[in-house]
């Protein structure tokens, strides 16, 4: 909302070439006072509402306090942030908000001997609704005010003397002492936030809340409103974060305790407390972008072989199974819910890092980490679901994974997730059965033979695991399973060049449908398992794009 900056009770000055008589002065000065009045109010219900979030309650801040603020919050009819934002700051391009550079020289904790620093986001392009940051030491809290000189807004043309002195900011970024130049976790946008881990390159995202993804009605995106950044103690080489989200349908109260390294380990404790029913609730949500890959090529005019920040979608299922599904670029929105029963782990992996795989020098998709969820209190019943939806650009997140309870949300609720999140190449995930290393898909058929019907073929590679150490003479078989169609041509080979195994068929689609069709696979020797079960869902073609692609002088 916008006050007035010095309102004024003269009024008596000649308006439209009229004087005001006794009583219109009278009732103009009256109305004068009561906007007066009504923005003192304003301003004391808004100060008094920020010292209730300063001081609770006269007591030192802890996350017990933080969740019961958040659960009577819950308890109160929404109120959305108003968008303050300056004319100035509105309607930028990526350009012109790089333009605006935190000055490091700002940076809190830099004159301190300490393992971290923070810096904080300007308000801008996409982020427009502000944040407020707290310093958190010793259950004392203070707040970080903003100020244009935290900024150097280089050729933007942004009058910084003319933002308002409360502006509030988008988020924040944190330093390690390894590098004081690149963050290794950053907050900013809405519940977005995401990590690196040795390789020092931001790929996927993690989201602190995710409501009714993938449904028909629009997606609600929950917002970190504040944060308490507690300063970390001398030598301590973790540092933890405290957040307030809200939304129309939640609050909810998040501690975050991070600790970088070659895999950056992040616990997460959330309380969410539902205003409102929720239809599906996505707890640690993560987000994505697939656009091209070795199995999935429907965008394939960009001269990179492939284009993608995660390949696949890892889970480690309460009955122990190991599952590897490999995500595509589909022709329409695709919805997959995978039944659990207190998962033991989850999360969306860049398996492939070979540089020559991506041909790319700019962003470094080989280099991209990988995140895995890994629960630490019982989540019950529910589902790891995935929707991959199309996309023609590869600046477009296309790919969200979440965990889905099967107990629906009701208002008045407490619900308390514990979890660790790892980012990074070489997670703990501790799987001794064979991964997948590659997954390629074709037309099938037979190598010189003329096509007489369309079919597809999948080829799933495996490496790891006790692969290497198999006997010549072992008898490894494919076990293959499809929820409709013929499969054919099967085989299971070594692959000696990876040091591996390799499971080729054809699935062969019922005729006239283009309904999906769900595939399993898996290597066993002795009826015992040797690999992770590759799943994956195939959306057969209409009728008339099964071209059998024959060479004239087949016959």
């Amino acid at each position: 909302m916008n006050y007035p900056a010095n309102p004024t009770l003269n009024h008596d000055s000649p308006k439209h070439g009229h004087s005001l008589n006794p009583a219109e002065k009278r009732h103009r000065r009256l109305q004068w006072i009561a906007l007066i009045f009504s923005v003192f109010v304003l301003f004391s219900l808004r100060a008094e509402a920020e010292d209730q979030i300063l001081a609770p309650s006269g007591e030192p801040f802890s996350y017990a306090w933080l969740k019961g603020y958040a659960k009577s919050l819950a308890e109160k009819p929404y109120q959305d942030q108003q968008n303050e934002l300056p004319e100035s700051l509105r309607g930028m391009d990526w350009d012109e908000y790089q333009q605006i550079q935190f000055n490091r020289d700002s940076a809190l904790w830099r004159e301190d001997d300490l393992a971290f620093r923070t810096e904080l986001f300007h308000l801008g392009l996409y982020f427009e609704k502000p944040v407020q940051v707290y310093e958190l030491d010793e259950g004392v809290v203070t707040r970080v005010e903003y100020s244009p000189s935290m900024f150097n807004y280089g050729k933007s043309d942004i009058n910084s003397e003319a933002l308002p002195a409360d502006l509030g900011f988008a988020g924040f970024r944190m330093q390690f002492q390894n590098d004081w130049k690149r963050d290794f976790i950053s907050f900013l946008g809405a519940s977005y936030f995401r990590a690196v881990g040795k390789e020092m390159q931001y790929g996927l995202s993690a989201r602190g809340l995710a409501i009714d993804t993938a449904l028909a009605e629009a997606e609600e995106f929950p917002m970190f409103t504040h944060f308490w950044l507690q300063k970390p103690q001398p030598g301590s080489d973790k540092v933890i974060v405290y957040a307030l989200l809200d939304s129309p349908s939640v609050s909810g109260a998040y501690r975050f305790e991070i600790q970088p390294g070659g895999v950056l380990k992040n616990r997460v404790d959330a309380a969410i407390y539902p205003r409102t029913p929720i239809e599906r609730l996505g707890i640690a949500p993560l987000t994505s972008m697939y656009m091209i890959g070795e199995n999935s090529r429907r965008a394939n005019w960009d001269w990179r072989p492939e284009i993608h920040d995660s390949d696949g979608l890892f889970m480690h299922t309460g009955g122990d199974e190991w599952i590897w599904r490999p995500l595509v670029n589909p022709r329409q929105l695709r919805f997959n819910s995978f039944s659990d029963n207190n998962p033991k782990g989850f999360g969306l992996m860049q398996r492939d890092r070979d540089f020559d795989h991506y041909q790319d020098d700019g962003v470094f998709y080989n280099l991209r980490p990988s995140l895995w969820i890994e629960p630490l209190n019982d989540w019950g019943k529910g589902a790891v679901q995935l929707a991959e939806i199309p996309t023609l650009d590869e600046t477009f997140d296309n790919i969200v994974a979440f965990w889905n309870p099967a107990k629906p949300v009701e208002p008045g609720e407490e619900l308390l997730y514990s979890y660790n999140m790892y980012w990074g190449s070489n997670l703990p995930t501790k799987a001794e059965l064979a991964k997948v290393v590659d997954t390629f898909t074709g037309l099938g058929g037979v190598i010189g033979k003329k096509r007489e019907y369309y079919s597809k073929r999948f080829v799933i590679d495996f490496a790891g695991g006790r692969l290497s150490m198999l006997a010549e003479d072992a008898e490894v078989e494919a076990v293959i399973s499809s929820s409709d169609g013929r499969v054919e041509i099967t085989s299971a080979r070594p692959q000696n060049a990876i040091e591996g195994y390799r499971i080729m068929f054809d699935l062969v689609p019922p005729e006239n449908s283009t309904q999906p069709i769900d595939l399993r696979a898996h290597l066993v020797v002795n009826g015992q398992p040797l690999t992770e079960t590759w799943v994956y869902q195939w959306t057969p073609p209409p009728q008339a794009e099964r071209k059998l692609h024959n060479a004239g002088h087949l016959k």
